[in-house]
């Protein structure tokens, strides 16, 4: 098996790794680190939990490392995600990778003082990892200059998409140099992702880690037909089994979210929300309880969860199944990490077996029914005919016919390769 020895990553690198335990390079490591060492441009399809922020976050670092800047102030790389938890855990990675190299790094998202931030900019750094609304603001009011970025990577498109922050996105894009090394992450590509990395990726290495809306196998899903006015007794009685030991639970409202965390509290059962309109120091009071154990139980929406990077989930609950296929996949991304096994449970009642059967579809297998539970309502199985999953309508590949090159291009390879030679490092845009 490939060790990371073998992607060709130096040693203060590979030090690091080894003291976060890390053994061997993921699938999407091993097939992303490779070209991104070598200058090119990236598009990764990869579901959550598959290892993405290292595929990216140490060539950057190695890249960084390997061609210092003389006198430098503003970035040479950015990193633009779509949540305040994401944002942060990619800053966070940036640290523990970076532990031996010289490589300044911060933050930037809305939600808390800006005044931290924009004293981190003046001091100056290499690295910021931006949430999109900040990062516009800051821009516009003259605190960050993206005029030094050789390096741009753009993580969790679709969500982007979700989020409706593909026009930010647009215009950040605008804002940076033509001549750079560009990586667009999505677990899924919906047309106007496609559209998008055609816009601005230069002929790039195209990964493809596992399908579009698959779902990781070590995950044991499990679907269980209740009326919804037992909905809420049936999850005390799953959260009160010994086999649960921590359980990230979602609604797909944030007023339901807060309703259920408190209905939980009074259940006896140490519940939190969170979700966009929850504060940033609540967020982050709600995951630091998570993490340490003190709160059994996170309720999220979907926006919130995809900064949601924890270990030792052991159970997802679908307290209400999502409206949007593709969210099932997220959601139950967020147990089954490293390897390890996990749990996803929907409560399906009978106004979402329409949900239900297009998770089915996208996923391209019939979930397990599981009747053996005291709240079964036989009533409200519906009809199921077999999944016939159509790959590739809803969720282009990645080489579908409008591949990403074949559109209009930031800079020519002439200006690239210039640049390349004036700065002595191959490769290094």
């Amino acid at each position: 098996m490939q060790t990371f020895e073998d992607l060709s990553l130096i040693s203060p690198l590979l030090r690091a790794l080894d003291a976060q335990d890390y053994q061997r390079p993921t699938p999407i490591q091993q097939q992303a680190i490779p070209p991104l060492l070598a200058g090119r441009d990236v598009l990764g399809c990869a579901q959550t939990g598959t290892g993405k922020t290292a595929a990216f976050a140490l060539p950057i670092l190695q890249r960084l490392a390997e061609a210092p800047p003389a006198k430098a102030r503003a970035p040479r790389a950015l990193v633009l995600t779509p949540t305040r938890e994401l944002a942060a855990q990619i800053d966070e990675s940036f640290r523990d990778y970076g532990r031996h190299v010289r490589a300044r790094h911060a933050v930037i998202f809305g939600g808390v003082n800006e005044k931290p931030q924009i004293r981190a900019l003046e001091r100056g750094l290499d690295i910021l990892v931006a949430t999109p609304g900040r990062l516009l603001d800051l821009l516009g009011r003259g605190y960050v200059d993206l005029r030094a970025v050789e390096l741009f990577v753009l993580d969790e498109a679709d969500r982007m998409l979700d989020m409706g922050f593909i026009h930010d996105v647009r215009k950040v894009l605008a804002a940076l140099p033509r001549d750079r090394q560009n990586l667009l992450f999505s677990a899924t590509m919906p047309p106007p992702i496609v559209e998008l990395a055609s816009s601005f990726l230069d002929n790039p290495a195209q990964i493809e880690v596992t399908p579009p809306a698959t779902t990781v196998e070590r995950i044991e899903q499990r679907v269980m037909f209740v009326e919804r006015q037992n909905k809420r007794a049936l999850l005390v009685s799953l959260l009160g089994g010994t086999d649960v030991d921590r359980a990230l639970v979602f609604t797909r409202t944030k007023h339901g979210a807060n309703r259920l965390a408190t209905q939980l509290d009074k259940a006896g059962i140490q519940a939190a929300a969170i979700h966009g309109n929850k504060s940033q120091s609540a967020r982050t009071r709600a995951l630091d309880g998570f993490r340490s154990g003190a709160i059994s139980v996170l309720i999220a929406t979907d926006i919130a969860a995809r900064g949601i990077d924890v270990d030792g989930i052991s159970h997802v609950v679908n307290y209400e199944l999502p409206n949007e296929p593709e969210s099932y996949v997220h959601r139950i991304g967020r147990t089954g990490r490293a390897g390890r096994s996990g749990v996803a449970i929907s409560l399906c009642d009978g106004t979402e077996t329409g949900y239900l059967r297009a998770i089915e579809r996208t996923i391209g297998q019939r979930i397990d029914v599981d009747e053996g539970h005291g709240y079964h309502a036989a009533a409200v199985v519906p009809g199921r005919p077999a999944p016939e999953r159509t790959r590739g309508d809803a969720t282009p590949r990645p080489n579908d016919a409008r591949r990403p090159g074949n559109g209009r291009r930031q800079g020519s390879r002439a200006s690239r390769g210039s640049r390349q030679r004036r700065s002595g490092s191959a490769g290094f845009r």
